[in-house]
Order: C-alpha cells, then structure tokens, then sequence
C-alpha cells in the first residue's frame, strides 16, 4: 500500500474535477462471453458464481486504477485487492461475505466454498463492511440485466470502491452471454480502465484451459 502524491499525480485534473460531485460514480453495463467459463466449471464440477468471482478479482488485481481508494482525503493504491459478495440465504435473505484473492481458480473457489460454508454455519459473520481493499459484488441470476443502480448511504464518493454486478446469462449463437455491471468513481479512472477490465476478464475466461 501506498499514499498518491495528488500533486504529482498525472491524473490530478481529473481528480481534482471529479472529487467533489454529488454523485461521482458512473455505471456501465455491457456483456461478457462465458462460455467457456461455463464449460471449465462443468468439467471441472467448480461453482459458476465463485468462478465469476475469481475472474473479476484476478483482472482488477491487473489494473492498478481498480486498486485505488479514498481514506480521510488521502488516495491510497493497494498492492492487491479482494472481493465482497452478497450471497443468497437458505431464507431467501444474503449476506455479505468476503473472498480472498488467490492466483489459482482452484485455490479461490476451494477457500471460497469454506468461506460460504464457515457463514451458513454461524461459524464467522458478515463481512468487514467497512473494509476498503475489497470490490462490492452482487449476483443477479434471475434477470439479464442492461442497467444497474446501487443503494447507496451517501459516504461512498469519500471511499471510492468499485460495484460489480452479474446478470443472469443467456444463450445467443450457441454462446453463453452475461451482462455485467461496473461502477466506479470518476476521480479514480474514466472509461477507459473499464473498458480494460472487460477485456481483461474476457482474456482470462477464454484462456482457462
């Protein structure tokens, strides 16, 4: 981790332009191919939702812009960055749980199963919330979604921590399509780091092998 000297900054116009908008945060909402992605985790008998997980977290983690953060004023870049996801309760209510980053999907989904499972059995509780080196995720599988707006309580332009949403996919050309939602603070990165992160997560997923 480390503090950005704003001042030297080569994106401090940008910065200094967008800090300080009511509402800062800008969404897209584009589609991935996941195909084979899906075909991976049916060979190997992985979970689909921890697999998209481990994809968005592995790209981030290559995209310095995604690590970046608000603290009391201050950008702070971290070395590395984990994933906050809400997930499903047998009562239909979720919870928030939080994923470690690991660099083999293997390693991500086995932790991550232990993570839902030490949850559902009262053995940890709900996430850091106030954690910061994390991404926010949240699954929507019962609607393939083209738009997305978060809840929000008012502090997060102090914070900056990116939103992630997965829609539910859908068959098109005999390919397997899922809309997915970014939202990230404009003072941090523009359009065209999240553009960088689809292209990144598409890489991954049609090189799993």
């Amino acid at each position: 981790m480390k503090i950005i000297d704003i001042e030297n900054w080569d994106r401090k116009n940008q910065y200094d332009f967008f800090k300080n908008y009511e509402d800062p945060f800008f969404n897209i909402t584009a589609t991935l191919e996941v195909t084979n992605l899906y075909r991976f985790c049916k060979v190997h008998k992985l979970s689909f939702f921890l697999a998209g997980l481990y994809v968005a977290n592995k790209a981030m983690n290559q995209i310095p812009e995604f690590k970046l953060r608000l603290d009391d004023g201050k950008v702070i870049a971290f070395d590395d960055i984990d994933i906050s996801s809400t997930v499903l309760n047998d009562d239909d209510t979720f919870s928030f749980c939080h994923f470690e980053s690991y660099s083999s999907i293997f390693e991500f989904i086995e932790n991550g199963l232990k993570t839902i499972e030490n949850l559902k059995n009262s053995i940890v509780g709900d996430s850091d919330v106030n954690a910061i080196a994390v991404v926010h995720s949240t699954t929507i599988p019962w609607v393939s979604i083209t738009g997305f707006k978060h809840a929000r309580n008012g502090n997060e332009k102090e914070i900056g921590i990116p939103k992630i949403v997965f829609g539910k996919y859908y068959n098109q050309d005999n390919r397997k399509i899922m809309p997915f939602s970014v939202e990230v603070h404009h003072a941090l990165m523009d359009g065209i780091h999240v553009g960088l992160l689809y292209e990144k997560m598409q890489y991954i997923i049609d090189h799993l092998k």
